[in-house]
């Protein structure tokens, strides 16, 4: 073999630089994610739409200042030239904008408990709909997984008289936006920017419509609430572009566990910051989550395991 035709070497120390990178990003993101009801319960006598119309509107221009800086404007350009990329952009912009509206609401009216069971059971509901959808195979252990997460959510039923549906629409919203969000034909800094400037469209219309009609919260209202409002969009954008930024730099099964920092930090403030009630259904509820996970984490692994050293065998 020539030297021309020889693969390039990877440089093991350019590897463990982007991977630590990548780590940080998303560690960063993951922890801003995890503080975000804090942000959200200070502005919890605001109306929820409203909250979530400033989050898309001071969303755009942090979107498009990251666009600008990458250099991948001709991305959203070409994107706003086809009919099919943008509805695929407003569908996954409608899901979004639902489970924003909800998580923002949930918090408000103390039930941040179910949010964050919520973003426990995304995971799990990704799974399943891989396997129905996609026809893809479930191991074993992914099977007792759901069902156990399944499980978890019958438990709630019986305890509340009724369905958890906070946790159902915000893990079903999410699951549905990424499984969607995998068909958009542009990255993850692009797509974000391109939702929510189809997003801003509407949220710019209510905003004028409350203000028109003296109801809106920004202009007449405390300077401090006008100042939170802003801080909706940086609150909403950068820890969504630090983790495309991660994403990008790790491992699939890396960021798989790591999603779990977020809702384990929203559970903990839930419980002992809000002091919101713990009883012991939701316990046994949560138990049975985290037993799932611990599954679902472990078949990821040791699947990644195994191909890794059949690859090793097939290359030997």
């Amino acid at each position: 073999m020539s030297a021309e035709s020889a693969p390039a070497a990877i440089d093991p120390q350019a590897h463990d630089h982007a991977a630590t990178r990548g780590f940080l990003f998303a560690l960063s993101a993951y922890g801003l994610w995890g503080f975000l009801p804090l942000f959200l319960k200070l502005v919890a006598h605001l109306p929820a739409v409203e909250v979530l119309a400033h989050r898309v509107l001071w969303s755009v221009p942090i979107a498009g200042v990251v666009l600008v800086a990458l250099g991948r404007t001709a991305d959203v350009k070409a994107a706003l030239r086809s009919p099919r990329t943008l509805a695929m952009a407003a569908l996954t912009a409608s899901l979004i904008s639902i489970n924003w509206g909800i998580y923002v609401w949930a918090i408000a009216v103390e039930r941040t408990v179910e949010a964050a069971l919520g973003y426990y059971i995304n995971p799990l509901m990704t799974v399943a709909m891989a396997a129905v959808f996609l026809r893809e195979k479930l191991s074993r252990s992914q099977v007792v997984a759901v069902g156990l997460a399944a499980l978890a959510v019958l438990v709630l039923t019986v305890d509340a008289g009724g369905l958890p549906w906070i946790s159902l629409l915000l893990a079903a919203s999410f699951a549905v936006y990424g499984f969607l969000r995998k068909t958009l034909p542009i990255g993850p800094s692009q797509g974000f920017f391109l939702e929510v400037l189809i997003l801003s469209v509407p949220s710019l219309a209510y905003v004028a419509w409350l203000q028109a009609h003296g109801e809106s919260h920004f202009l007449a209202s405390q300077p401090e609430d006008m100042l939170l409002l802003v801080l909706c969009g940086p609150a909403t954008a950068v820890p969504l572009l630090l983790y495309g930024f991660g994403a990008k730099l790790l491992r699939f099964s890396t960021i798989g566990i790591m999603q779990y920092i977020a809702p384990t930090m929203v559970f903990l403030i839930a419980v002992f910051v809000f002091r919101e009630p713990f009883g012991v259904w939701k316990m046994v509820a949560f138990a049975l989550i985290w037993i799932a996970l611990a599954l679902y984490s472990w078949s990821m692994f040791s699947g990644r395991s195994a191909a890794t050293s059949g690859a090793a065998k097939t290359i030997g």
